[in-house]
């Protein structure tokens, strides 16, 4: 194992294109890893149609041992291996692989090639306390004016940081460090790479030369020299091993593409957009609201807003703010699954729609809800501290949630308005928050601007875009949302209630700064 070897991934990649121009049929596999769940999904291209087919749908859980939160990384890799299993009975030829994730989290590998135990979570409270502490090394306004990324305590700078502090053997001993994404990609192929925008979530990398910064890596007693090759989406990492090939038994090669490794940058791609003047909200686990500029902006007030300037395909830089999403509702819903109620999103909104609206307000990001043993709890906790109505059931609490959750992507937007190079004329919702109807139009209520929702599977389909443009299939960004918005359905909603919003935003406003 090692790095790849750089004349055969071209060899690779020119003898696939000329194969695939001539083929009537491509098979592309989209492996798609949540914070949450993964999924498989085979893509059949043929002419100017994208047909998918969902291969496997798993969760991908959390581990806590000893008080650390960890990812099983080996039972993502063993779903992948199920899913290149069963996709090879349902096709005749696999044409290409490609695999995206969430962001920051990473592996440590040894000299010999193995793991050095599993990936820790971004969710491990270790660094909760650790961004002062890395400050008084690298001022934080030097950090942001390098990476222009928004200050998140579990970004990797942070982590890694922190595992030196707490003398992390596994952090000594490492000979590479690999992001999720490229260490599922190196157990596939034996080849190791660091995509490019899987990198650009780190706080380690520079915006303006895109290179790892050393000086910000200093305090942490590494350098990059533990990173593999920088690689773009689009590249050919190498092809399945011989062991996986046999175990899974296919009988030819398949190659493994370095698609936008960083879920939202897939996800993004997938904008069924014609024309630069939108936003996006990425919204899943985790709301991504941002637009897509060509150069990052990082200015003053961009570094008191707090944005974050994360890579792009095609050379776009995706100028964003995380938003604490679904994850304050899905965290709900498993405590009342517990109790005995199971509601589907049919039922949540059903019950959102009963409840009085504005009766309660939470600001999403406060670090209440972060983790919190009862999320329930951490939210009738804050409406007491806040002075507000205490939600008394159910409803009362998911319409507390949809209401807040509309009114912070106002507030966004807002933000957003006052940076963007370029008027912002409509909203893309993607991902599955795309199929919540209920949140959908208080979104765009909330923003007075017209809503797109869909594609709701975003982050699989911009993963087989990249693939599709890596073997030649596609020639740009352009042609890729002119086939993305050919194949999917999206649905449009216009702003209604607009004095209603604005009042309920005027309150929101003041709890969130008390």
């Amino acid at each position: 194992m090692g790095m790849p070897y750089i004349c055969t991934i071209k060899e690779i990649h020119h003898s696939l294109y000329y194969t695939l121009k001539d083929m009537k049929e491509t098979n592309i596999l989209a492996i798609d890893l949540g914070a949450t769940s993964g999924r498989a999904i085979l893509a059949r291209l043929s002419g100017n149609d994208l047909h998918m087919q969902e291969i496997s749908r798993f969760p991908n859980k959390i581990l806590e041992i000893s008080g650390r939160f960890y990812w099983n990384i080996y039972s993502l890799y063993e779903e992948i291996i199920k899913a290149i299993r069963e996709t090879g009975k349902k096709c005749k030829h696999i044409d290409s692989i490609g695999i995206d994730t969430w962001g920051v989290d990473f592996v440590y590998v040894a000299e010999d090639g193995t793991l050095l135990g599993l990936p820790r979570s971004y969710r491990d409270p270790y660094t909760s306390d650790i961004q002062n502490k890395y400050f008084s090394h690298i001022p934080k306004e030097t950090v942001y004016n390098k990476t222009g990324i928004q200050f998140l305590n579990f970004n990797s700078l942070f982590q890694i940081f922190a595992a030196s502090q707490e003398n992390n053997s596994a952090l000594k001993e490492a000979r590479s460090i690999l992001f999720i994404p490229d260490a599922l990609s190196y157990l596939l192929t034996g080849n190791k790479v660091c995509e490019y925008t899987i990198l650009s979530t780190s706080q380690f990398l520079n915006a303006k030369d895109k290179s790892i910064d050393n000086e910000l890596l200093k305090p942490c007693g590494i350098d990059s020299s533990l990173f593999p090759k920088i690689v773009m989406p689009g590249t050919v990492i190498g092809t399945l091993s011989e062991n996986i090939l046999q175990e899974t038994g296919i009988n030819y090669s398949i190659p493994v593409i370095a698609v936008a490794g960083h879920d939202t940058g897939s996800a993004v791609a997938a904008v069924p957009a014609p024309d630069e003047n939108f936003a996006y909200l990425s919204s899943g686990t985790w709301s991504l609201m941002g637009i897509e500029t060509r150069q990052p902006i990082i200015s003053l007030e961009s570094f008191k807003l707090n944005f974050t300037n994360e890579g792009g395909i095609d050379g776009t830089t995706r100028f964003l703010k995380n938003i604490t999403g679904m994850w304050i509702l899905e965290q709900c819903r498993k405590e009342w699954k517990k109790e005995g109620h199971t509601y589907d999103f049919d039922q949540i909104s059903q019950m959102a729609d009963s409840a009085v609206p504005f009766l309660s307000l939470i600001d999403p990001d406060a670090p209440d809800f972060a983790n919190p043993h009862s999320m329930a709890k951490a939210i009738t906790d804050y409406c007491d501290r806040t002075d507000q109505p205490i939600p008394q059931t159910h409803a009362q609490l998911v319409r507390c949630i949809l209401d807040s959750l509309a009114l912070k992507y106002r507030m966004v937007i807002e933000q957003l308005k006052s940076v963007a190079p370029f008027p912002i004329d409509r909203l893309h919702i993607i991902g599955g928050g795309a199929q919540n109807k209920l949140l959908n139009q208080f979104t765009a209520n909330a923003t007075g601007l017209p809503v797109i929702a869909g594609p709701a599977e975003a982050t699989a389909i911009g993963n087989i875009m990249v693939q599709a443009k890596a073997v030649g299939l596609v020639n740009s960004l352009l042609e890729m949302r002119e086939l993305i918005s050919r194949s999917v359905d999206t649905h449009s909603y216009e702003p209604q209630d607009s004095q209603m919003w604005e009042q309920a935003y005027e309150k929101f406003k003041t709890i969130i700064c008390h």
